[in-house]
């Protein structure tokens, strides 16, 4: 008897942006297929090779790889607007989505009134405003838990536009006590009528694609021996029941969230990597215990071009968080660390490193519940910096030593290993340290 394969899964362990794409694009000729299991447009994951830089939002990192098949899992929230024009520059980039792109029938979809609810919500929070992205992602997880959402599947029935108007006038009424002016919004830089239009135009493109009740697609695949990686959204401490609520996102972030965004069992993940940044960013509002209001964060803000892919702002950067890593590591069942964007700090004498923090006279080493209302203070180590242009280095034994030092630091701070060092954006500038 055939045994069958497990789901491996990577994802970000603190707060976004620690360069999942760019792992998923570089493992990707080891799997079979490539699926997103959560989140929506709020996701920016960037891929650079051959002296091109590839934003993808909805779809699977591994879409540029022909031989494997990619999966947006019903875990997944969709804009059709958002999700045709990522179609259109893929295929203007050579990809064939067409042929290797599956869409679970069971994924929500995010409506034009959805992102106007987002915009609503957070314009009357104020000064305690989220700091959402404004691509309906609240609004529609709302929907989808209060069983008054659409899916991809309803884009197939003769009741669409009927089901459409019905939700629609749903949100126009909540819409209404906002005081909110429709007519006086755009999404995207196009009015409201403007982006309506074109949504419904590409949900009728959307019947063209490969449209599957995708957990059966899935445990079909893994029953055939193929090999499969989930690729997360966001991070770790964005997820919804774990993360620094309200200050997260909508959906579960966590490995614990494939099962119910994919469709398959417990007993069906394998080897679960989690991707963390030499330092830490965060977009938006929220605890941020290691976050440096100075010319050292402004230095790596800059080096390290931290602006949001998908929003363009810029992002608040600070010292890595080794509470915070334990804290995902633990959550997650992390097996394999990734650590990503060292070189930003080649250039510094010293590095600092938060190994705990101060809450009034308790000393702590994971995130508390309190963080999110009291502030607690970092206990820092410090470090030599390396000093070396590490972007042009191939093989782990030109490494430099303060670097090394650095890792193993870490690896004995989070007992896990790291198996993998990134270097740079490119495919290129990735090191393999796994046995």
């Amino acid at each position: 008897m055939k045994q069958e394969m497990k789901v491996d899964v990577l994802l970000g362990l603190q707060w976004g942006d620690e360069g999942k794409g760019k792992i998923v694009d570089v493992f990707t000729p080891k799997y079979d297929i490539i699926a997103r299991f959560q989140g929506g447009p709020n996701a920016g994951h960037t891929l650079e090779f051959d002296n091109q830089k590839h934003v993808l939002h909805t779809i699977p990192s591994g879409i540029f790889h022909p031989q494997t098949l990619n999966l947006i899992g019903n875990g997944v929230i969709i804009d059709l607007k958002i999700f045709d024009d990522e179609i259109q520059k893929l295929r203007a980039k050579g990809a064939r989505p067409e042929q290797n792109l599956y869409i679970s029938k069971k994924s929500h979809l995010i409506l034009p009134t959805h992102r106007m609810l987002d915009a609503a919500y957070e314009q009357a929070k104020g000064n305690a405003k989220i700091g959402s992205t404004l691509k309906g992602i609240g609004p529609t997880y709302t929907d989808k838990t209060a069983r008054l959402g659409l899916r991809i599947g309803d884009i197939l029935k003769p009741t669409f536009t009927e089901k459409y108007q019905q939700l629609k006038d749903n949100h126009l009424q909540i819409l209404k006590q906002y005081n909110f002016d429709l007519s006086a919004q755009t999404i995207d830089g196009l009015s409201f009528e403007a982006y309506e239009q074109k949504w419904m135009d590409a949900a009728q493109s959307m019947k063209k694609h490969n449209l599957v009740d995708s957990e059966i697609f899935i445990n079909e695949q893994l029953k055939a021996g193929k090999s499969v990686l989930a690729e997360g959204a966001q991070g770790t401490l964005l997820d919804v029941d774990f993360g620094s609520y309200p200050f997260v996102t909508s959906s579960n972030t966590v490995s614990a969230a494939v099962c119910t965004g994919l469709g398959v069992s417990p007993k069906s993940i394998g080897k679960i990597y989690g991707v963390f940044k030499a330092y830490c960013t965060r977009v938006g509002s929220g605890p941020f215990p290691t976050e440096l209001n100075d010319a050292v964060g402004q230095e790596l803000r800059d080096k390290g071009h931290e602006y949001g892919s998908t929003t363009g702002r810029p992002r608040r950067c600070g010292w890595l968080d080794l509470p915070a890593l334990r804290y995902s590591i633990m959550i997650n069942g992390v097996t394999d660390l990734i650590i990503t964007k060292a070189d930003v700090m080649d250039e510094f004498d010293q590095i600092q490193v938060c190994t705990h923090y101060k809450l009034g006279d308790t000393v702590l080493q994971y995130m508390p519940y309190e963080i999110v209302d009291e502030a607690v203070e970092p206990i820092w180590t410090n470090h030599s910096g390396w000093k070396t242009n590490l972007s042009s280095t191939r093989s782990l034994d030109q490494l430099p030593k303060a670097f090394c030092d650095y890792l193993k630091y870490i690896e004995d701070q989070v007992e896990c290993p790291i198996s993998v060092v990134s270097v740079g954006p490119d495919r290129t500038q990735t090191m393999l340290r796994e046995a």
